[in-house]
């Protein structure tokens, strides 16, 4: 049975609830990984700097379905938390519709677009041609990978995490499996790394449209709706901070490919490549911990639980600080085996890596109080607030810092970006946490009218 949210929501209950979704986005995360380990050690140092060089470009168009998915799922948990299941299911229809939608259209612009940005960013020769390859095979499943976006949070919503999860599991796995055989046995390089990619996407947001079509034992169904452009625009406004944090992240990876390959060449995007497999690990512990506990920050608010409110938000709080001291000790700890995982075959590239590495791990203290901070307000309803934790968080403070830095100190500048931009953005997030505490109710005893109308009106 889904979780009955209107009850109090205990330590074990939470962490039962989130872990789902935590588990989702590392193995969402495994596409890129999985590729890279074997692009590396089948195809060479080159083409794994074409993969995380052109990825960047698949990542953007892809999160129209995170800002739709979490923008929405506030939405439609708000309508369950009012006690309006009719209107929740109307609103998830139109935006699971919405998203495959605007898919296909990203999908055929990007197909024709991908091998001019590469060159455009500065690669070339095989470097460019491999990048070209491999982006216009992403595009080809695109909208699956925006509909798998798109599920992540609505899987959440519908009170099922743990079906989304074995979904997610099932594609990552596919995804191992396919690498193994086409990049591995076969020797399909660059392609049969794209392809394994592509089937692992349509099994991502293949099945869950499936399921949500049929009758099932969820809070949600796929059914008939209406062309609500309000509420379209309400679910875009609400989840945009999300899309722009996917975004500027992967503007921000394109502005440190540029910088590494100025100040190291491609040594150092690929050393940029191995340190980013394991942050999209550890950034997607926060982010499932997020989208996890969302649904039931929106709900508690559509139903004025201020109680239940303030509990969610210091367990939250408590979880992403220990997260954090965990991720950092790891970090320190493995950098070197991750290192020779990947590049062993290189030893200069495999110092660099690891030196990278231990400078930016320091970051894994800070980082899920904004990634939390970010995804807590646009459970809220505040997609404003949300929107600046994130354009702040990486288009300014990182991009400033990626800038800066390495005109102070060299190269190691460009690894110790991240901490300093980490460091700017928790206390833009805690001036926010503090200053909107009592409005929205959980620094205080019940919401205001206003603040719990939000996302109903």
């Amino acid at each position: 049975m889904p979780l009955d949210m209107s009850k109090h929501i205990s330590w074990s209950e939470l962490l039962k609830y989130t872990l789902p979704s935590i588990l989702m986005m590392i193995f969402t995360s495994v596409y890129g990984i999985v590729d890279g380990f074997f692009v590396s050690n089948f195809a060479g140092k080159t083409a794994l700097a074409a993969v995380n060089f052109i990825m960047p470009v698949a990542t953007i168009l892809s999160t129209v379905g995170f800002m739709i998915g979490t923008g929405g799922s506030a939405l439609v948990s708000s309508a369950r938390g009012e006690g309006d299941e009719a209107r929740a299911n109307r609103y998830f229809s139109l935006l699971v519709y919405a998203a495959a939608a605007v898919g296909v259209v990203l999908a055929v612009a990007g197909f024709f677009l991908v091998r001019p940005l590469a060159a455009l960013m500065g690669a070339e020769g095989q470097m460019l041609d491999d990048s070209g390859i491999y982006g216009q095979m992403m595009m080809v499943t695109l909208p699956f990978y925006v509909l798998q976006y798109v599920f992540q949070s609505f899987f959440v919503a519908a009170g099922k995490p743990h079906v989304g999860f074995c979904v997610i599991l099932v594609a990552g796995l596919s995804n191992i499996v396919l690498d193994a055989v086409l990049v591995g046995a076969c020797g399909m390089g660059l392609v049969g790394a794209a392809l394994a990619t592509n089937i692992s996407q349509v099994i991502g947001g293949g099945i869950p449209l499936v399921y949500f079509v049929r009758k099932n034992a969820s809070y949600l169904r796929l059914g008939r709706t209406s062309l609500e452009g309000r509420v379209l625009g309400r679910a875009c406004l609400n989840g945009s901070s999300e899309m722009m944090s996917n975004v500027a992240a992967s503007l921000v990876a394109v502005l440190y490919n540029l910088q590494l390959m100025r100040y190291l060449g491609e040594d150092g995007v690929a050393a940029y490549g191995v340190i980013m497999y394991v942050v999209m690990i550890f950034a997607a512990v926060f982010m499932g911990y997020s989208i996890g506990s969302a649904p039931l920050m929106s709900y508690q608010l559509g139903a004025q639980n201020a109680t239940e409110m303030r509990s969610l938000f210091r367990k939250s709080l408590a979880f992403v600080a220990v997260a954090g001291v965990v991720m950092f000790v790891c970090a320190q700890a493995l950098a070197r085996p991750i290192a020779e995982l990947f590049v062993g075959y290189d030893e200069g590239l495999m110092q660099l890596t690891v030196e990278g590495f231990r400078i930016y791990s320091f970051a894994y203290l800070l980082m899920g109080f904004s990634i939390y901070g970010s995804s807590f307000f646009t459970s809220l309803g505040n997609g404003v607030v949300s929107a600046v934790i994130s354009f702040l968080r990486t288009l300014v403070f990182e991009t400033g810092a990626i800038i800066l830095l390495p005109l102070a100190i060299g190269a190691a500048g460009i690894w110790a970006a991240i901490n300093v931009a980490e460091a700017a953005s928790l206390i833009v997030t805690v001036v926010f946490m503090v200053k909107l505490g009592r409005r929205y109710g959980y620094l205080s005893k019940k919401p205001t009218k206003d603040a719990s109308a939000a996302l109903s009106s």
